[in-house]
């Protein structure tokens, strides 16, 4: 489909299409062109400036998806799919009115404007307080992810081979059971705005991984050990790199060997935390806490409120002087980075810290959030998933920062006498104000006088937020440094997905609770 000819004339595409092959993917992602987008939005925001709207912005969008499964030796699905959509946004005194299609048409645009101008007029009726931007500078660029090998353009069967070739890996070594992923989206907007912005960007970001199982068949009891490769703003030169078989062979054997590992006796421990963990613990504890919707009430419906409210700005002391956590869209290989958020952003230069010397010091905010916290602008946290859907306020890249000393994981592991050294994300949950939680892993061992010793089983750490955070008196250097991250973080009503990386590098706490998650009276 070749949207620059008449599109309003053609067959629509519509909402998220499945499709057979790879080819097709392709060729109806190459009708996204920056010709058609401009008529589009020029269309659009034409009749929101006669219908009266002091703003109003629109968002043209093409994902392209891909997914692979692979089960033992049998290659078990392989998905393409492909979304198109366009976004209208309208505010028109103080109230926002949207409306989104999956019809790339003329006519449909015309439609949308009007409806998003009849939503904002609705919204009027019950406006608390008018809704106040900021006036964001004009922006009209292209911004391209640099990316070596593209891995929508890696043959079918090489990516099969790929997957099937970790399976036998660790079967091989000791799994019963072993399933490969690869999950890679291409997402590209073009984004307009009234205020004159025109901006294209074109991003891809990429999810290898595996589980491996094994089994007692005497008792029925299982366990698994997930892949630590993290999704990546990456291409397939990143998945190579990974080196998923060689990860495999020895996961293979480590789930045997965890099938057999004494079961952790609950009570509080020092631990050592790798980054492979630690990063799911950033995000949900200092990641969701700080989103100034969830602080100020709006976001509740999905995942909750925040504890973290506008009068402990500057004064929460919520971490040990050793913390200090940085939110970016522009660090290399992350998966929020981008050149500007959908609110039409810059993103570079704008890093800033969430959490400073352990001090709470600033909010995620999207556009017409800052004022209500004092400040004059956003700090381009702005995403949708779909360009059909409105933009809220979602994570940039959150990481907490590396010692300056030099401290290695041997460092941290040799200042406990008694504790646990954890690897690897597992199950979690938080409570609905981000603060009370508990965080399982994948791999678990026993340190004793400073030194590591056997695998262990069954452990869940268990604690609160700024006490969890204040307890941690040891912090890896840069080379313990890991960029993880979270292809899925699901936030609002109907819920968004939006991809966040997460760096961090290992950290040692001190006096953590830690359950056994088998026992019951535990």
């Amino acid at each position: 489909m070749h949207l620059q000819h008449q599109c309003g004339t053609r067959p629509a595409l519509r909402a998220t299409h499945r499709l057979t092959s790879p080819h097709q993917a392709a060729d109806l992602a190459a009708g996204f062109d920056r010709a058609a987008c401009t008529e589009l939005a020029d269309t659009a925001l034409r009749l929101a400036r006669i219908a009266g709207a002091g703003y109003a912005d629109i968002r043209v969008g093409c994902n392209q998806t891909e997914f692979f499964y692979a089960r033992e030796d049998k290659l078990q699905a392989v998905q393409y799919a492909l979304e198109v959509g366009f976004g209208v946004r309208v505010l028109m005194n103080g109230s926002w009115g949207f409306a989104g299609s999956s019809t790339l048409a003329e006519a449909e645009v015309e439609r949308m404007v009007a409806r998003a101008v009849e939503n904002a007029r609705a919204s009027a009726r019950i406006q608390g307080a008018p809704i106040v931007i900021e006036d964001l500078p004009a922006y009209r660029e292209d911004w391209i992810m640099p990316l070596k090998t593209d891995p929508l353009q890696i043959a079918t069967d090489v990516k099969a081979a790929h997957l099937l070739a970790v399976n036998a890996a660790a079967m091989r070594s000791g799994a019963d059971f072993c399933s490969a992923t690869l999950h890679t989206v291409r997402e590209q907007r073009f984004f307009a705005s009234t205020r004159g912005s025109a901006i294209f960007q074109n991003r891809l970001r990429t999810s290898p991984g595996f589980t491996a199982t094994a089994t007692n068949k005497d008792t029925g009891k299982f366990v698994t050990r997930d892949s630590l490769a993290a999704p990546r703003g990456a291409g397939w030169d990143y998945v190579e790199s990974c080196d998923l078989v060689a990860e495999a062979a020895l996961a293979g054997a480590e789930v045997r060997e965890k099938l057999a590992a004494k079961s952790v006796a609950p009570g509080a421990y020092d631990l050592v935390i790798d980054p492979t963990n630690l990063f799911l613990t950033i995000h949900e504890s200092i990641g969701h806490s700080t989103e100034l919707d969830r602080a100020l009430g709006w976001e509740a419906d999905f995942a909750g409120t925040s504890f973290i409210t506008p009068d402990k700005l500057g004064k929460l002391q919520i971490g040990s002087p050793l913390m200090t956590v940085i939110a970016d869209r522009s660090q290399e290989g992350g998966l929020a980075t981008v050149g500007f958020d959908d609110d039409g952003a810059r993103t570079a230069g704008q890093e800033f810290p969430i959490v400073e010397n352990g001090v709470f010091k600033n909010y995620q905010m999207a556009m017409g959030q800052a004022q209500y916290i004092g400040r004059d602008a956003s700090n381009g946290c702005a995403y949708c998933d779909s360009p059909a859907a409105f933009p809220i306020q979602r994570m940039p890249n959150i990481s907490l920062q590396p010692n300056p000393q030099k401290t290695s994981i041997d460092d941290l592991i040799g200042g406990i006498e008694r504790g646990i050294y954890i690897k690897g994300a597992g199950s979690w949950s938080i409570d609905q104000q981000r603060d009370n939680f508990q965080f399982s892993g994948q791999l678990f061992y026993e340190i004793k006088g400073g030194k590591l010793g056997p695998m262990l089983r069954d452990v869940a750490y268990q604690s609160r937020t700024v006490s969890f955070w204040n307890a941690m008196d040891g912090l890896g250097d840069s080379s313990t440094y890991v960029l993880g991250g979270s292809f899925f973080c699901g936030k609002g009503q109907p819920m968004q997905l939006a991809p966040v990386s997460h760096g961090a590098p290992a950290a040692r706490f001190r006096g953590i609770t830690v359950l056994n998650t088998e026992r019951e009276d535990a």
